[in-house]
């Protein structure tokens, strides 16, 4: 039998030798000695540049359950779920923009950590809500549990109320089956739309529209870290618009942002496509005041200069209507044929001749203020 054959190779001595881990650092130190600068990686840095691309809405996203803006009862009660080991399916409904999503997966990174993601499965039902989706997806990611992890696992369905009935049936049936290895976290801005038997199995937190004074925070907040110019009429406009939503709040701001220089109330109103205060004021005046063929021509090139439709006008009346002195009578008579002519337009009704018709009631309730009825 042939004896294996030697060969001699240099044994490298200690000092050549380079660990792995102190690769990079040798790598360094030798470039270092021939005149070169090597920067190591900025992991943070990267980090910060992964999010400088992001919406703000996302950039500035709640990551603990401490960080959601408002809604301290809600975010209390969960906390107090989970350390006492006794997290319930939960049912989320509200408003757009008020916190759902941000808290439900604030509560995902407080149970998992960093991992969260391997451990929920999230679902936008508005897209993916027919029975299939129950059948397939949910209950295969219920009946799966994750390797060296203990616990139950985390299912988020956003837009909830969109599910065919059908397919809320089903999950109805899958909840109660996998109730040991999932949690279901159910997000909604119709609660009635929701089966009661859906309901019933879990526990359900309003989410009301947010404070202005908690949306100015975020605000502020947002403005001194991206270095926006926001006036203090801006601001206002800002808040007023928002309407207690703050993903609408941060988007306005950054479209403002993107397109002004300067954010005063006149960007803001711009930006959003709303009529101004002062158009509205205009109109009102002027449906009151002028002439039929005078009003309806102010109106008319007013639309096509700022590019507004008739139901931003009416919802600007509506509001402008509240600081005009009316009779009774006259009040009541306008805003149920704002109301008339706003439900005509959504059903596909003319402008022309809807316009034509709220003229033609402003002047009657000219004419029942005169007669002070």
């Amino acid at each position: 039998m042939a004896e294996p054959m030697d060969i001699d190779t240099p044994i490298p001595s200690p000092a050549s030798v380079v660990q792995p881990r102190n690769a990079m650092a040798a790598l360094m130190a030798n470039a270092k000695g021939k005149g070169k600068e090597i920067a190591p990686p900025a992991a943070d840095q990267k980090a910060v540049d992964d999010k400088e691309g992001l919406p703000w809405v996302e950039k500035y996203r709640p990551v603990s359950l401490d960080d959601v803006v408002s809604h301290k009862d809600i975010t209390g009660t969960i906390e107090k779920f989970i350390e006492a080991g006794r997290l319930p399916h939960l049912l989320f409904y509200g408003p757009p923009g008020t916190g759902k999503t941000s808290t439900v997966l604030a509560l995902a990174r407080r149970l998992y950590g960093s991992a969260y993601k391997k451990h929920i499965l999230e679902l936008n039902a508005s897209d993916d809500r027919g029975i299939d989706v129950v059948r397939e997806q949910i209950k295969n990611f219920a009946m799966t549990k994750v390797l060296f992890s203990k616990g139950f696992k985390l299912v988020i369905l956003d837009e909830a109320d969109m599910m065919t009935q059908a397919a809320q049936s089903a999950l109805r049936r899958v909840i109660e089956q996998h109730t040991k290895n999932v949690r279901f976290c159910i997000l909604c801005n119709y609660v009635n739309k929701i089966t009661p038997a859906i309901q019933s199995r879990c526990t359900r937190f309003r989410f009301s529209p947010l404070p202005e004074k908690e949306i100015q925070v975020k605000v502020d907040e947002v403005v001194q870290k991206e270095g926006v110019n926001l006036t203090e009429d801006g601001r206002d406009a800002l808040l007023k618009l928002s309407r207690g939503d703050m993903r609408r709040a941060l988007n306005v701001l950054q479209a403002c942002h993107a397109a002004y220089d300067i954010v005063d109330e006149t960007a803001v109103y711009n930006c959003t496509g709303n009529p101004h205060p002062r158009d509205i004021e205009r109109v009102v005046q002027s449906m009151m005041a002028d002439e039929f063929g005078t009003a309806y021509s102010l109106i008319t090139s007013l639309k096509i200069e700022k590019g507004l439709a008739l139901q931003d006008l009416i919802a600007g009346a509506y509001e402008f209507l509240d600081t005009v002195e009316l009779p009774k009578q006259s009040r009541i008579y306008l805003l149920d044929h704002l109301g008339s002519t706003e439900h005509r337009l959504s059903l596909g009704g003319s402008e022309k001749m809807q316009l034509t018709a709220l003229l033609g009631a402003f002047k009657v309730a000219v004419e029942l203020s005169q007669r002070k009825i």
